[in-house]
C-alpha cells in the first residue's frame, strides 16, 4: 500500500484528492478528468524537436528527456494526469531481448520466441535493469506536484504477440498457432511475461506513479472464450501483483467491446473503452464496481470545433450515470492531430462537466 491510498490516520499525498484519482476511485469529482493516450509526443512540435535524431528506445532511457516529454502535454493542454513516456517493449529490451523500434514499422524482434528453449531468454526483470525509470519518475513527481503520474506496461498477450510474431501483425497467425497448438508453452510464456510486466509496474509505483495502465493493444483479435482461457490468467496475475499498493489499475485494449466484462474481471479498477461501444452500454457489459475510461473517436479531432464539442458531449451524456468516468480518446492521439484541438477539448470537457 502506498500513501496514494491515504489510509485513515495518514496525510494523503498531493495527488490523492486530484480529480483523476477521485474518478478512478468512483468518488465525486469537481469536473470530469481528462488525459489522452499518446499525449506525450506524436502530435506536439516540441516533442518532435527534442526527439530529433534520437531513436525511440534510447529516448526512453534518458531520464531528463523522459521528464521533459512527459511534462509537455501537461503544460500545453492542462490535462488532469500525465502518462509516463516509455514504450511497451522497454522491459523486454531491458532484460536483453534483441529488438528495436523501426520507424514506420514498430517493434521488431530479431529472434522470435517459438520454442520452449526460447523461454530461457526471458529472465526476471529487476529495478537495476531500469534505473532510468526510477530516476525519471522521481524527477517527474517533483515537477508534477498535485498532478498524478500514470505508469504503464504492455499486457502479457500483446507482448507475447510481438515476441512470437517478431513484429507487428494483422493476423497473429504465429501467436495464435502457439496458443491453440501448444497451450502449455503459451501459458508458460504469458506467465513469464506477467512476472516481467508486474516487476516493471512495481518499479514505477515504488518510484511514485499514482496509477498504472495495462495496455492490451492486440487483445481485440481474440474471441471471449480464448481470452478467458488463454489470456485472462496472466493479466489477472499482473493486476494481483500490484493490488496491495493501493493505486488505481486501468485496463485498456482496442477492439475489445466483446471482452469488456472479462477485462474488468481480470482485476482492473478502471476499464478503458474504445470508441466502438458507447459508455452507457459499456457499463452494462463491465458490471458494477468499476470506473470507465474513454471514449471519443480520435478521428473526430480532425473535424471542426463544433463537431468535436458535440461528440464530446455525447460521451459525457453517455457517462452521466457512471460511478466514475475518466474522459479519454478511444485510442491514442494520431500524429497529425492539431494540438490546439486537444487543448480546446480539455477546456470543453472541464467546463461542460463542472459540478
Amino acid at each position: 500500500m502506498t500513501a496514494n491510498d491515504a489510509p485513515s490516520g495518514k496525510q494523503p499525498t498531493a495527488t490523492y484528492d486530484s480529480a483523476f484519482l477521485k474518478a478512478c476511485r468512483r468518488e465525486p469529482v469537481p469536473h470530469t478528468p481528462v488525459w489522452f493516450m499518446r499525449q506525450a509526443g506524436r502530435s506536439l512540435p516540441e516533442y518532435r524537436k527534442v526527439r530529433e535524431g534520437i531513436p525511440m528506445l534510447e529516448s526512453c532511457a534518458r531520464p531528463e528527456l523522459v521528464t521533459e516529454i512527459t511534462l509537455q502535454p501537461v503544460r500545453r493542454h492542462g490535462v488532469d494526469a500525465a502518462i509516463y513516456y516509455s514504450d511497451i517493449v522497454v522491459p523486454l529490451k531491458a532484460i536483453g531481448v534483441d529488438l528495436d523500434i523501426k520507424p514506420g514499422v514498430g517493434p521488431v524482434v530479431e529472434q522470435p520466441i517459438r520454442t520452449r528453449a526460447d523461454l530461457a531468454r526471458l529472465r526476471d526483470l529487476t529495478p537495476e535493469d531500469v534505473p532510468y525509470v526510477t530516476e525519471a519518475i522521481g524527477m517527474l513527481t517533483r515537477e508534477l506536484g498535485a498532478t498524478p503520474l500514470i505508469g504503464f506496461a504492455g499486457a502479457p498477450f500483446t507482448l507475447a504477440s510481438y515476441l512470437v510474431e517478431g513484429g507487428p501483425s494483422r493476423t497473429y497467425e504465429n501467436a495464435k498457432a502457439m496458443m491453440y497448438g501448444d497451450p502449455q508453452l503459451w501459458a508458460d510464456l504469458l506467465d513469464r511475461l506477467a512476472d516481467i510486466t508486474a516487476a516493471f509496474l512495481k518499479v514505477q509505483i515504488e518510484a511514485g506513479a499514482s496509477a498504472v495502465q495495462l495496455f492490451d493493444s492486440w487483445a481485440g483479435a481474440l474471441a471471449p472464450a480464448d481470452y478467458r482461457r488463454s489470456v485472462l490468467p496472466a493479466s489477472a496475475k499482473v493486476f494481483g501483483a500490484v493490488a496491495d499498493y493501493g493505486v488505481p489499475r486501468i485496463h485498456f485494449g482496442v477492439g475489445t467491446g466483446e471482452l469488456l466484462g472479462l477485462m474488468g474481471e481480470a482485476g482492473a479498477d478502471v476499464v478503458g473503452v474504445d470508441w466502438r461501444v458507447p459508455l452507457d452500454e459499456a457499463v452494462r457489459r463491465v458490471g458494477p464496481g468499476k470506473a470507465l475510461q474513454g471514449n471519443l473517436d480520435p478521428t473526430v479531432l480532425f473535424a471542426g470545433k463544433d463537431v468535436v464539442e458535440a461528440k464530446a458531449q455525447e460521451v459525457l451524456d453517455a457517462a452521466a450515470g457512471l460511478e466514475g468516468h475518466v474522459f479519454n480518446l478511444g485510442h491514442g492521439v494520431m500524429p497529425k492531430t492539431d494540438p490546439d484541438a486537444l487543448t480546446r477539448l480539455v477546456e470543453y470537457v472541464h467546463g461542460a462537466s463542472a459540478r
